[in-house]
């Protein structure tokens, strides 16, 4: 072996192994972050925060169905007592009565700091009277016998009110003393992880906690017939993660054994056909390099589209061990390097477009197919000739007769073909508005059965929808505070006015330092308020005497310090405050939720006037699914920009290449064709674009230039020898088989890759024999 091609395969080698480490520790991602853009906007910045570090995307909802309702309760008060002492959650509620005491206790002591009733014309003689005569008239309701014994130490009915805020009327039912759904057939649960929603990793231990300690109470409780149901953002993206493994396994699987099956038949060498893997692993290894070494995460659509390249890898060695046979490796890099080379470049121009994008997953997809293809192609050139040494002549016989037999009646059908493509390019300008799918949920991994459980779980738990959101800022913890008691005065006008059915306020639970004071400020000295306490029950059936502890704790609440966060620690109330409260690295901002009027038509609120309320103050008004269908929309106008783009200099670098129009035309003109035939397929039978498929479009340019490039061969060859043509065979197949079988998959992404792909490399490969120029064909 010669010291140059020893120097080659060592480097080689060690690349490959350091690729290896980098690719093992790379951290690989399923969520929809891809689709999130490096710089956001004010709106887009909350949509980023909520999808990674929002209390809802921590959310896991579980239903314990099948057995008895008192097995079901059973399951679920050791499932809750097991899962509340674990790190891995912070908040585990199933409706248990002794869960809430903590809370209960809380609010109680702090009900002076707390309550929005506090000032000082409650405790006048009057506001006594007025408060003290609502709590004896509520204690013939419902809630009377959970009120009844605080009515001495709060006659003024504080506690009721906090509690009507705290556990509002949409409360889940209840079976056997803890939650059930609505018909009554599940016991429900609501989890809250530590792990953020972005972490993937965080969010399967979590899950595969929950599943193992409900296996083991199930047995160990005799309740053998009863089943775990869950569902939630965390469960959506590690089912994603793991069906996206599973799927890129499985199909790449069948579709190399389907490629190696080819080589094998077409090479009668094992050591070939393995040889010829060696682009393939060198570029797939490449583009996950790459993509980690330039970005924290590597998203799984991005190895979707990875395990697509496989299809384009292997024909630079297929062409390479097809075409040298007769030739020599060094003739062969003189007479077809240079035209692989081009459609090499063509690539780079199309995919390398994607690198400017301002969405860090589209530039994913161009580095790793810019790293891929490149890496591929060289080793091509420079390793796999030196590797596989001097070849025989692979080719299987053709004749040259049937070989221009089959490619002049081609070209009898290109009238034909040009017409159909011009009805079709009418037809698709007239379907122009519906071409594009609107929004995410044609990228949606989750199956119809695993959105109508999670529609079935949130419905009965009633779940936290945050789609509307009222954001506020300010530079500290205080301020944000007193920010989000400012907006909430103006969200009580728009309550009152029935715009909308109620809004969540972490302010609520902690109250601002400010605000804290006044309330204090408001409570009257021990000798003024017995005054005129004694005044105020005089007509009422509750003598004074009886009302001591409320003295006591009015006298406590006036010296009390002020509500800190450490305070409510150990109670559902710091999940409600943590949840919707935002420390950033200078500022603290604090989300409002708004939820719809019961009226409300499908549940909407009215975006509008919530913003002409809001106006003059500093708050944000975010409708999270409408600026998410915005993204995704800007998301991609941009690719479509992006890919024009690409396909501009594709065609400036052809042209510079071969300075004919005429040949620059038969190389544009399959490719064109070929774009317009699948798109018009793909809308003829029912499905409408989304990304992927675009990203499939600047694949079947990228594949299918080598196709026509080598049909209008640079160097003046007039006729294709039966060793090109035969190449090009062997590698349309496989490519074929390596996209198409993506198209069996349940995935989106890959499905969307592999009926465009596929069947586009195909027909770019026959569209080139049609319309490649009379004299080159012989």
């Amino acid at each position: 072996m010669k010291r140059t091609t020893l120097r080659a395969l060592l480097i080689w080698l060690l690349a490959m192994l350091a690729g290896s480490v980098i690719a093992w520790n790379s951290r690989f991602s399923a969520d929809m972050s891809f689709f999130l853009p490096a710089k956001p906007s004010a709106e887009q910045e909350v949509l980023i925060e909520q999808i990674k570090e929002g209390a809802v995307s921590r959310l896991l909802m579980l239903g314990i169905a099948g057995g008895d309702a008192v097995q079901r309760a059973t399951v679920s008060r050791e499932l809750r007592g097991r899962l509340a002492k674990m790190p891995e959650f912070v908040s585990v509620q199933n409706g248990e009565a002794g869960s809430l005491d903590n809370d209960r206790d809380l609010l109680l002591a702090h009900r002076y700091q707390l309550s929005p009733s506090i000032s000082a014309e409650r405790f006048t003689e009057d506001g006594l009277r007025g408060a003290i005569s609502d709590s004896i008239d509520l204690l013939t309701s419902p809630a009377g016998m959970l009120l009844k014994p605080f009515l001495t130490r709060d006659p003024t009915g504080e506690m009721a009110a906090l509690l009507g805020a705290f556990n509002p009327a949409s409360q889940p039912a209840s079976q056997e003393g803890v939650w059930a759904s609505r018909d009554g057939e599940r016991a429900m649960l609501l989890v809250q992880t530590r792990a953020h929603g972005s972490d993937t990793d965080g969010q399967a231990a979590a899950i595969q906690a929950i599943r193992s300690h409900f296996a083991e109470i199930s047995r160990s409780t005799g309740a053998s017939e009863v089943n775990l149901l869950l569902s939630g953002p965390g469960h959506f993206a590690v089912e994603s993660r793991e069906l996206i493994k599973e799927e890129i396994f499985r199909l790449s699987l069948i579709s190399s054994l389907a490629i190696i099956a080819v080589l094998l038949f077409i090479y009668r060498s094992p050591r070939l056909m393995l040889l010829g893997m060696l682009p393939v692993v060198s570029g797939t290894l490449a583009g996950v390099v790459a993509v980690g070494l330039v970005h924290d995460t590597v998203f799984g659509i991005t190895i979707g589209f990875g395990a697509a390249l496989i299809g384009e890898s292997v024909d630079y060695s297929t062409y390479y061990f097809m075409q040298s046979g007769r030739l020599g490796a060094q003739a062969w890099r003189e007479r077809f390097w240079p035209t692989i080379r081009l459609g090499v470049a063509t690539s780079v121009c199309g995919f390398g477009a994607l690198l400017f994008s301002g969405f860090p997953g589209l530039a994913q997809l161009g580095l790793y197919a810019l790293a891929g293809i490149l890496t591929a192609a060289l080793a091509t050139r420079y390793i796999l000739p030196d590797l596989a040494g001097p070849l025989a002549d692979r080719t299987p016989s053709l004749s040259q007769t049937m070989i221009d037999r089959a490619i002049t009646l081609l070209q009898k059908l290109r009238w034909p073909t040009l017409i159909l493509a011009l009805i079709a390019s009418l037809w698709l300008l007239n379907q122009r508005d519906n071409l594009w799918h609107p929004n995410l949920s044609a990228l949606s991994t989750v199956s119809a059965a695993d959105s109508i459980i999670d529609g079935q779980l949130r419905a009965d738990l009633s779940a936290p929808d945050s789609r509307y959101l009222v954001v506020v800022t300010g530079r500290d913890r205080e301020a944000a505070l007193q920010a989000a008691e400012r907006t909430g005065r103006q969200l009580d006008r728009l309550v009152e006015a029935g715009i909308i059915g109620s809004y969540d306020n972490p302010a609520r639970f902690l109250p601002s330092q400010a605000t804290q004071a006044a309330r204090r400020a408001a409570l009257p000295a021990a000798e003024i308020l017995r005054e005129r306490l004694g005044q105020a029950v005089q007509d009422l059936p509750l003598s004074a005497d009886k009302l001591a502890p409320f003295l006591q704790d009015v006298a406590a609440a006036r010296q009390a310090p002020d509500l800190q966060r450490d305070d409510l620690n150990g109670s559902n109330l710091a999940l409600a405050v943590d949840s919707l409260m935002l420390q950033r690295p200078d500022s603290w901002s604090v989300l409002l939720p708004l939820h719809p009027a019961a009226s409300a038509d499908e549940l909407q609120i009215p975006a509008e006037q919530i913003r002409a309320a809001l106006v003059g103050s500093d708050a944000l008004f975010i409708d999270m699914k409408g600026e998410f269908d915005t993204l995704y929309s800007d998301y991609l106008d941009e690719a479509i920009k992006l890919s024009l783009a690409g396909v501009v200099g594709i065609i400036v670098l052809l042209a510079f290449n071969l300075r004919s129009p005429r040949r620059l035309a038969s190389v544009l003109l399959p490719l064109a064709i070929a774009t317009l035939f699948v798109v018009a397929s793909l809308h003829l039978s029912g499905q409408r674009l989304h990304l992927l498929h675009l990203i499939g479009l600047l694949l079947i340019i990228a594949v299918g230039s080598n196709y026509t490039l080598f049909f209008n061969r640079a160097d003046g060859q007039s006729a294709l020898n039966p060793e090109t043509l035969a190449s090009m065979g062997v590698a349309n197949l496989t490519t074929a088989i390596g996209f198409g079988t993506l198209g069996l998959s349940s995935v989106p992404v890959l499905n969307a890759i592999g009926l465009t792909v596929g069947p586009g490399a195909v027909l770019t490969l026959l569209l080139a024999a049609m319309f490649v120029p009379r004299e080159t064909a012989g």
